[in-house]
C-alpha cells in the first residue's frame, strides 16, 4: 500500500516530543493505513536538547532554537507542539497562521481568554487542521466503553467517574518544577494539566456538567528549589469536581478528579459508567481488563472482568493475546491525527483526537471550579444552545 508521507515539525523536545518520535519510529506496527509521519525539523530553547533527535531520528534535517524559524520551513506540513501552558497562546497561534496543521498539548492555553486566542485564529484558518493530544481513550478497554455508549447499553444513567491521577509529588523532597509555578502553569493546576485527559470522553458523549463544586487541595505547600532553598508550590496538587449533568433525556451526578497526588498510582486514567441496565469500568491500573454488569430486572447483579483483547482502532501487526500499553496509545493517537490531515472525512475509522472545542469546554469548566473554590458555591454553567 503507497503511503502519504506528512512531514512533521516538532516544537518543544522533551519528554513528549520523544514519545511521538518513538511512535513515528515505530509506524510499521500499524497495518493497512494509507498515511505515515516523518520528522524533519526539531525546535528547543535549549539547543542540547534536539542532540537527541538528531542522533535517533534519522529523517531530521533541520535544528533550531527559535519556533519561528522551524514554521518557515516550507517542507514541514504540521507540527506537535509540547511546551509550557504559558507559551501555548503564541506559539499555537503562530504555528496557525504559518498554515501548519497542528497537535498540541493540552490545556490549549494557560487560561480561557489565552485559549479564546487560540480558537479564533483557528476559526479564522478554517483549512488547518487542530488537534489536542489525548491518549487514553484509544485503549482497547476505552474502545468498549464508548462503543457501548454509542449503542446506548447504560440505560438510565446513574453516576459516572472519571479521573486521572498519579503519585510522582507525593515525594516532597522532589524539585519544582514549572507545573508548580502559575506564571508557567496557570492556575488551574493540575486540572489543566491533566484534565483534558479526564473531560475526552465524558466531553465526546455529550455530557456537559451543568454546575460544579470543586474542592481543590494544596496538599505540599513548599518543594526545594535545586539551589538549597524551599520555594512556595503555587498550584493545586488535587482537584475534585462534583458535577451535574443534564441532557434531554439523562440526568446525572458526575464526578472529575485530577491529582498529581494519589499514592500508590502511576498515571491511572479510568472511567466509570453505573446504569440501570448496564454498569462498566475501565482502568489504566488493569489495561487488560474491563469490568461490565449487564442487568435484567429481577436477576442476579454480577460483575463480569474479563481481558480486553488487543483489538486498536487502527490494525495493527500485535497478536489479540498480547496487552496493550501506554506507548500503543500514543502511536493510535498519532495514527488518528495523521489520518485526519491525509483522509479528512473518509477517515479509515470514527474516533478521533480531542478537538479544541472540546479544549474549550474544558476551560469552561475549570475557570467555573475556581470560582467555586473561592466561593464555596455551587457555579452554574451556561454552555448556550
Amino acid at each position: 500500500m503507497s503511503k502519504t508521507i506528512v512531514k512533521f515539525g516538532v516544537i518543544g523536545c522533551g519528554l513528549m516530543g520523544k514519545e511521538f518520535a518513538s511512535a513515528a519510529a515505530r509506524w510499521l506496527h500499524l497495518s493497512q493505513v494509507n498515511f505515515e509521519p516523518q520528522i524533519i525539523a526539531v525546535c528547543d530553547a535549549n539547543p542540547a536538547a534536539t542532540d537527541w533527535f538528531t542522533e535517533h531520528v534519522s529523517t531530521v534535517t533541520a535544528t533550531y532554537t527559535d519556533y519561528k524559524e522551524l514554521l518557515a520551513n516550507r517542507d514541514v506540513d504540521a507540527v506537535y507542539c509540547a511546551v509550557p501552558h504559558n507559551l501555548h497562546e503564541q506559539i499555537y497561534i503562530d504555528i496557525i497562521e504559518a498554515g501548519k496543521h497542528l497537535l498540541g498539548e493540552k490545556p490549549f492555553g494557560i487560561d480561557k481568554e489565552a485559549n479564546a486566542k487560540i480558537i479564533a485564529a483557528m476559526n479564522n484558518n478554517p483549512n488547518v487542521i487542530v488537534r489536542c493530544s489525548s491518549e487514553f481513550p484509544f485503549y482497547p478497554g476505552a474502545s468498549q466503553i464508548v462503543q457501548w455508549v454509542q449503542d446506548n447499553k447504560f440505560g438510565k444513567i446513574i453516576e459516572v467517574e472519571a479521573g486521572f491521577w498519579h503519585s510522582s509529588d507525593l515525594d516532597p523532597t522532589k524539585v519544582i518544577n514549572w507545573k508548580r509555578r502559575i506564571a508557567t502553569n496557570g492556575e488551574y493546576g493540575c486540572m489543566g494539566d491533566l484534565g483534558m485527559h479526564v473531560l475526552h470522553l465524558p466531553l465526546r458523549f455529550g455530557w456537559k456538567p451543568a454546575n460544579v463544586r470543586s474542592l481543590l487541595s494544596k496538599i505540599v505547600p513548599e518543594r526545594p528549589d535545586g539551589k538549597g532553598n524551599l520555594v512556595p508550590c503555587e498550584t493545586w496538587d488535587n482537584a475534585i469536581l462534583a458535577t451535574e449533568v443534564k441532557t434531554e433525556d439523562q440526568h446525572f451526578p458526575m464526578i472529575l478528579s485530577t491529582k498529581r497526588i494519589a499514592p500508590g498510582h502511576a498515571n491511572t486514567w479510568f472511567i466509570r459508567i453505573q446504569g440501570t441496565e448496564m454498569s462498566a469500568e475501565f482502568t489504566t491500573k488493569n489495561p487488560k481488563q474491563v469490568s461490565s454488569l449487564p442487568y435484567t430486572p429481577g436477576a442476579q447483579q454480577a460483575w463480569h472482568v474479563v481481558d480486553a483483547p488487543y483489538k486498536s482502532a487502527y490494525g495493527t501487526i500485535t497478536g489479540g493475546i498480547f496487552e496493550f500499553g501506554f506507548s500503543d496509545s500514543i502511536l493510535q493517537m498519532w495514527a488518528a491525527f495523521c489520518d485526519e490531515l491525509v483522509n479528512g472525512e473518509n477517515k479509515l475509522q470514527s474516533f478521533h483526537c480531542a478537538t479544541p472545542t472540546e479544549a474549550a469546554d474544558s476551560h469552561k469548566l475549570f475557570t467555573a471550579a475556581l470560582e467555586s473554590n473561592r466561593t464555596g458555591q455551587t457555579i452554574n454553567l451556561d454552555w448556550g444552545v
